[in-house]
């Protein structure tokens, strides 16, 4: 294993089949930063997820290139971590398809996000949008993962790989599989949709107005949080049902300074809600610029880029190879 043996395997990542949000940022991302030291962990852009639906495929390599980028900006150690991209290791197709033959029909089409996904896809649905679960539970045994941060609409992928993992356990040995646990954040930011708070912040929301993608500009912020939806009263306070707008600011200054919501809302006793879009737009921009600038540089000088995903490959696949090896031997393939 990868790493220090004592402690616990920790794995994420991100869909790079847009630009990277802000609440990719603070939902993830500033996360994974906070707690990469207590654990073994590895951290990718999943571009084989992404292949669910078409993908230009210069916009896929530019984002994936852009996503990786942005987790070494924002502050993810290459050297403590396992940074790789999900297509760099072909073991994650392998033990997909090996646990294409120990998932059910069943399990699968309860899967929440694929009744979602496929009732807005219609009649031509991809079978990789059905049996993607496999291939992100493959990403969490590959390594032994014991913790899986997810957000709630995520869990029910975990409970998949747990199930899957204790069935095959129960056939072919206790220690085939790690069994993995689904971890949601305490600390990490729900954030909203600027125009529909009620919606989470997303990378393919219709209108782009309503997202901040960590690429925009600081007058293209600006004007997005000037822009934000609030509601007619005039005190800020925070309530996510009643005042979802304001509450959805609160929450991203919260999460960015570290203050207590309490103490953000009192510092907006008798000021009105432009000041809390404007400060809000200062906030972000004063965080997220050193990060896109970092970026940038790691993007147009792709040598060090280059240098790291080879090296985050290379890792990972060492650590994936030896989980493929036990799975074929308990299976029965002839090892070499």
């Amino acid at each position: 294993m990868t790493g220090n043996h004592d402690k616990k395997v920790i794995l994420s990542g991100i869909q790079p089949t847009n630009k990277l949000t802000l609440g990719n940022y603070l939902g993830a991302i500033k996360n994974w930063v906070r707690i990469q030291n207590d654990y073994n962990s590895y951290f990718m852009a999943v571009d084989q997820h992404a292949m669910t639906a078409r993908q230009d495929p210069e916009a896929l390599r530019k984002n994936t290139l852009f996503s990786i980028a942005c987790y070494i900006a924002a502050g993810i150690d290459t050297e403590k971590c396992v940074l790789f991209v999900q297509s760099h290791v072909p073991q994650h197709s392998q033990l997909a398809w090996t646990l294409n033959c120990f998932g059910y029909m069943g399990e699968l089409s309860r899967m929440i996000q694929y009744k979602e996904k496929s009732a807005k896809t219609g009649t031509n649905i991809p079978v990789g949008l059905f049996t993607y679960p496999l291939l992100m539970a493959a990403d969490i045994l590959l390594y032994d993962t014991t913790i899986v941060p997810v957000g709630e609409d995520q869990t029910q992928h975990v409970e998949l790989t747990r199930d899957l993992a204790e069935r095959m356990n129960g056939i072919y040995g206790d220690d085939t599989f790690v069994v993995p646990k689904a971890h949601i954040p305490t600390v990490a930011a729900r954030v909203m949709d600027l125009l529909t708070p009620t919606s989470k912040m997303s990378k393919s929301a219709v209108n782009e107005n309503g997202s901040i993608f960590l690429s925009d500009s600081p007058a293209d912020i600006e004007k997005k949080f000037k822009r934000a939806t609030t509601d007619s009263e005039t005190v800020i306070a925070f309530d996510s049902q009643n005042k979802a707008g304001v509450s959805n600011l609160l929450s991203i200054q919260s999460a960015i300074t570290g203050e207590s919501i309490a103490e953000v809302v009192a510092r907006y006793e008798g000021k009105q809600y432009g000041h809390l879009k404007v400060e809000t737009a200062q906030i972000v921009i004063k965080e997220l610029s050193p990060i896109q600038k970092r970026a940038q540089e790691l993007v147009d000088e792709r040598t060090e880029l280059n240098r790291i995903l080879k090296s985050g490959a290379e890792r990972a696949i060492a650590h994936a190879e030896r989980t493929i090896k036990r799975v074929h031997e308990r299976i029965g393939y002839v090892v070499l």
